[in-house]
């Protein structure tokens, strides 16, 4: 090792290369013995390089089992589209769980959301979406019925936003977001494999076709697997 550079960013930069090039995400990471005896450092060197790497997002600890590479993130970038639509973009094979297809009492912030009046009856779906066969969020999501009557009657486990502007004639064309960190409900991080207050992404939306309210959704996104780009101009 190059004796001007602290040994713990020598190894980082060593562990990093080979979970990048020799490992796939999800592979376990050589012990902390292994690595000591493949590189002849110590253990408080093995653990400054890991932990950073885990800070880092390149590597996830847990708990009895070891540190394993960490899933590739989503890159997102500000932009309305729907969930399929994304994946596909960016090479990924999208699948939908469904998990709740339904006509209920719209919640109240919902029902502002949506122009209806309090207690109305939306139409209600929450589903499991996922990347490469891993689950990368859940969404929770209303709809106005007026505007989308047979949405029930339709394959759900594919784009709402294309069948809402093929079918129904309501394209989404914008929409009004929020996104904020926090700590995943159980339901949640049953479903995404996180466990209860893992770090995740919150999205409240409502998204419009012209002016009409259309869908209030809420999502939570693994952190881990998902992460949002943007360009900001003066």
């Amino acid at each position: 090792m190059n004796s001007q550079v602290p040994k713990h960013e020598q190894l980082r930069s060593i562990i990093l290369k080979v979970a990048k090039e020799e490992l796939e995400p999800g592979a376990r990471l050589p012990s902390e013995r292994e690595l000591m005896d493949a590189y002849g450092v110590s253990r408080i060197t093995v653990r400054a390089a890991i932990g950073r790497l885990v800070t880092e997002g390149h590597l996830v600890r847990v708990p009895a089992k070891g540190t394993f590479v960490a899933d590739s993130a989503v890159q997102s970038t500000l932009h309305l589209a729907s969930f399929t639509q994304e994946m596909e973009a960016q090479g990924h094979t999208p699948s939908t769980v469904v998990l709740l297809a339904e006509l209920a009492a719209a919640p109240k912030d919902t029902a502002d959301a949506l122009g209806l009046s309090q207690g109305a009856e939306a139409i209600h779906l929450r589903r499991l979406r996922l990347a490469d066969g891993r689950p990368v969020s859940v969404d929770d999501a209303w709809y106005n019925p007026e505007h989308a009557s047979g949405l029930l009657d339709i394959d759900l486990t594919g784009s709402v936003y294309k069948a809402l502007a093929a079918q129904f004639g309501k394209e989404i064309n914008r929409a009004r977001q929020t996104v904020r960190a926090e700590g995943a409900p159980a339901d949640v991080g049953a479903l995404l494999g996180t466990g209860t207050g893992a770090p995740v992404l919150f999205f409240d939306r409502t998204s419009y076709s012209g002016q009409l309210a259309i869908e209030h959704t809420r999502s939570w996104y693994r952190s881990d697997r998902y992460s949002l780009n943007m360009e900001v101009r003066l």
